[in-house]
């Protein structure tokens, strides 16, 4: 096991040496605010459809039925955009990928915008879904872009933007729509993706002048499963991403139910201004990633999935008490940002140059996680209520936390590595 881990470095080191991006290009720290912006942008619009369904359903006339679907279709499209389009970076110059995407992402939000019938809108939702996973091109870019011993910090600070975007999309767009309606949420985020696609043409690396990957598109997309096949570390991490995010689907899925009940009969926008507490799991992205540049990953891990267990003994009591709710909401956002952030830096590690399959393919089991934890929750909490579905958030996070227990002497640790050898 130590050979295999040396042996991983050293393809680290050695492609970190041989890429004219890494060696050209300085990454300052305002770049890479710039690709956190990006991703948060990118990736709000997955959720901005959330708050506005029944506004939408009025206006275009849409069945209930209809109306879910919009949602479901638009993680339809984010999915299969993870398997078919993010591997693509590892064989394009993902300067001209990343502003291609964002250019179709303009006009798949314009043609949500100017929807007029429900068919348009669903194939609208559907594209937007699509081409937002430019998120995860732009999280394997600033990777590569990153030296080793700091990659986990960039990783980090990148991620921050994804969890900002997530977690205020719903309230931007609720504010949004009552104020010009819900096209106004379409028409703006269209435009601040072009302003994005402009600054980041001009501002993001041309291609290396390294050869790229010579591997046409059905051996690039067998090869990301041949990776998993390959590589115990990848599979592992790809398991604690399912874990923490079905964990993290399972709350975020359900809890405006008992929120809306009594005794609070909250108001929708209220229950949605709850994402500005889950904000504090950027802070934990960013110190997650300093930990991992230190070689601190496994330790990290664990700690995290504690907390993430521990998260939801004060959620159990939500019903009682709005404190239980935000205590337990900052834990279980610190716990998920820090195992995501960790799983990418690990991941990323292992083969820098299929970096792009790499976390497309580990994102496709983050999508597996989140679907799984929100057709559970929401199914469970008709049947059983509440504690139910705090049991099953509870379940989730143990399984990773025992999962961690029994493999975190088993795999090699290619950070850790790559941060002794810096040292020495």
């Amino acid at each position: 096991m130590p050979g295999k881990s040396e042996a991983v470095t050293r393809r680290t080191e050695a492609r970190s040496g041989e890429s004219g991006e890494g060696s050209m290009f300085v990454l300052s720290r305002g770049v890479v605010m710039l690709f956190a912006v990006a991703c948060g942008a990118a990736v709000a619009n997955v959720y901005f459809s959330q708050p506005l369904l029944v506004t939408m359903g009025h206006d275009l006339g849409m069945s209930p039925a209809v109306v879910g679907s919009v949602v479901t279709l638009t993680h339809v499209g984010y999915g299969l955009g993870l398997f078919f389009l993010v591997p693509l970076g590892d064989v394009a110059d993902r300067r001209r990928l990343i502003v291609a995407q964002l250019l179709l992402l303009v006009m798949a939000l314009a043609v949500v915008a100017a929807a007029h019938t429900a068919a348009i809108l669903l194939v609208g939702m559907a594209a937007t879904g699509l081409l937002a996973v430019v998120t995860q091109t732009l999280v394997a870019f600033a990777a590569s872009l990153a030296p080793p011993v700091g990659r986990g910090r960039v990783v980090g600070l990148v991620t921050s933007g994804v969890v900002i975007g997530i977690l205020l999309a719903r309230t931007a767009s609720g504010l949004m729509a009552d104020l010009a309606g819900w096209r106004s949420v379409y028409l703006a985020s269209a435009s601040l993706t072009a302003l994005l696609a402009l600054v980041l043409y001009r501002v993001l690396p041309r291609h290396s002048d390294a050869p790229p990957t010579t591997l046409r598109y059905g051996q690039l997309l067998r090869s990301t499963i041949t990776l998993f096949a390959r590589e115990q570390l990848l599979r592992l991490r790809a398991l604690f991403g399912l874990l923490v995010f079905a964990a993290f689907s399972t709350l975020w899925s359900s809890v405006a139910l008992p929120l809306s009940e009594a005794p609070y009969f909250l108001p929708h926008s209220a229950i949605g201004a709850l994402g500005l507490i889950g904000v504090a799991g950027a802070l934990a992205a960013t110190a997650a990633g300093r930990l991992n540049d230190r070689g601190l990953s496994r330790r990290t891990t664990g700690v995290a999935l504690a907390l993430l267990t521990a998260s939801w003994l004060p959620l159990a009591f939500v019903r009682s008490s709005l404190w239980a709710l935000v205590v337990g909401v900052i834990l279980l956002d610190l716990a998920v940002q820090a195992v995501h952030v960790t799983n990418q830096t690990l991941i990323y590690a292992l083969h820098p140059d299929a970096g792009s399959r790499l976390i497309g393919g580990y994102m496709v089991f983050y999508s597996i996680g989140s679907a799984t934890g929100a057709i559970a929750a929401t199914s469970l909490y008709t049947v059983a209520g509440w504690g139910a579905v705090c049991a099953l958030g509870a379940t989730f996070s143990c399984l990773g936390l025992v999962l961690w227990a029994f493999t975190r002497h088993g795999t090699p640790d290619p950070a850790a590595e790559v941060t002794s050898r810096s040292g020495t």
